[in-house]
């Protein structure tokens, strides 16, 4: 049996380089979500209190983020990279 041995500080720089892979993924996704939900409904919801305003927001674009923006972000990103790993048959 063969065992790879990987110092500690890699796996904590691996654990970070995912970590901030992630957030940039969700971050992708959210700016834009918000920014378009908040030009569409702005005239709305400046007559709310900001506590409703959040309420509001947060219900209806976490599950649209968490469902379909970051889904959709990684498969982009799983397609780009792929392709771009891929070599061409000869």
């Amino acid at each position: 049996m063969v065992t790879t041995f990987v110092p500690v500080y890699l796996k904590i720089l691996m654990k970070t380089r995912a970590k901030l892979i992630a957030s940039l993924k969700i971050w992708v996704v959210i700016y834009p979500a918000l920014t378009l939900f908040l030009y569409l409904f702005k005239e709305p919801l400046m007559t709310m209190p900001i506590y409703l305003r959040t309420l509001l927001m947060t219900v209806s674009l976490v599950p649209l983020i968490v469902f379909i923006g970051v889904p959709f972000v990684d498969f982009v990103v799983k397609k780009v990279f792929s392709s771009s790993t891929s070599k061409p048959q000869a």
